[in-house]
């Protein structure tokens, strides 16, 4: 197998990156949007739809949030402003994921596209033709600035709730001296039968409009407290509140001013009421991380949770959500760096 696909990796490596695209739609079988013909043009006006001054040709300062800013000339190629009011100088990029990023404007819109179609980190770094560490970073970067995206996400109407549970993983920790358990050989179960503090809640909640919130809260079983934490300020007062037997969404139900349908233990429905969604969206969101993508550590979990947010539950079309994920994560406050990315917690709760 290794010697038929010798010749087709050397002829994918003479490609450029525009032919590079169009082989990844033939693969995927589905349409990618083009490059566009100037690339920084259109990041920068993506950039004043949402920072510009009052004289509309230049972003306010990062630092201080002044609208009194000029120009003050050009490094590199890229102009440059200084405010007036904190003396800080900056450019287009400041406080965007493409800040000290070295790479084209055109090769991250390439890489929206590979995640949009959920390719593999290896996958991504051959079609955008860089480094796998450096496709890891990118992705994480992204990933950062889509959270701004989902921290604004209000649920309203008919909302199913449930919690979900991924064991432990420390996957690419070269560190043993924050293993909280017994490291596992080439997979296996846990430890300790059940729920424990070896498996990680995950609470989630969707609606029926396709909008969804998910986060890590605790190990083991939640407590009200937790679950509280999670819901509060996602949920609009008044909306039908679906869950299992669980008790303590009945004192979160009250606290929020939701109506509460319990599904009782045993039973499948309440009515025209269930929780399938919620179990589908479960299935889902274990296929993509444990199936595709072989498991992820837990620190990146959050970040994956919010990836299938967004590519497997949001209604929209491919086209519409690629459009949206170039258009924000360029443009939105996010001061993740790649160096960081693996320097996070082991455990994010």
């Amino acid at each position: 197998m290794k010697m038929k696909l010798k010749p087709i990796v050397e002829m994918l490596r003479n490609l450029n990156v525009d032919e590079l695209t169009e082989v990844m739609m033939i693969l995927t079988g589905s349409k990618l949007e083009t490059v566009i013909d100037d690339p920084i043009k259109s990041f920068k006006e993506l950039i004043l739809k949402r920072k510009a001054t009052s004289l509309g040709d230049r972003p306010y300062c990062p630092h201080c949030q002044s609208h009194r800013v000029v120009k003050n000339g050009h490094k590199d190629g890229r102009q440059r402003f200084i405010c007036k009011d904190c003396k800080h100088t900056y450019t287009w990029t400041n406080n965007t994921i493409l800040y000290g990023m070295k790479i084209s404007y055109d090769t991250l819109l390439i890489y929206c596209d590979c995640m949009m179609h959920k390719m593999t980190i290896r996958q991504c770094a051959t079609c955008c033709r860089i480094s796998k560490s450096s496709s890891f970073d990118w992705r994480h970067k992204i990933l950062d600035a889509l959270q701004n995206m989902h921290n604004e996400v209000v649920l309203n109407g008919i909302i199913e709730s449930d919690e979900t549970y991924f064991g432990l993983s420390f996957k690419g920790c070269k560190n043993p001296d924050i293993l909280t358990r017994l490291p596992h050989k080439r997979g296996g179960s846990n430890h300790v039968r059940g729920i424990s503090d070896e498996l990680v809640c995950v609470p989630c909640s969707v609606n029926l409009n396709g909008l969804s919130i998910g986060r890590i809260t605790n190990l083991g079983r939640p407590t009200i407290d937790e679950l509280s934490g999670f819901i509060k300020g996602r949920i609009e007062e008044g909306s039908f509140f679906v869950t299992d037997s669980l008790n303590s969404y009945d004192q979160i139900a009250e606290d929020n001013n939701l109506t509460h349908i319990k599904i009782e233990s045993g039973k499948h429905k309440n009515g025209m009421f269930n929780i399938q969604k919620i179990n589908s969206y479960h299935s889902e969101l274990k296929r993509m991380i444990n199936d595709l993508f072989k498991g992820v550590a837990t620190k990146y979990l959050n970040n994956y949770v919010v990836y299938h947010n967004f590519v497997n539950i949001a209604k929209e079309s491919v086209i519409e959500k690629t459009k949206i994920l170039k258009e924000f994560v360029c443009s939105t406050i996010c001061n993740s760096r790649g160096y960081k990315v693996n320097l996070r917690d082991a455990i994010p709760v």
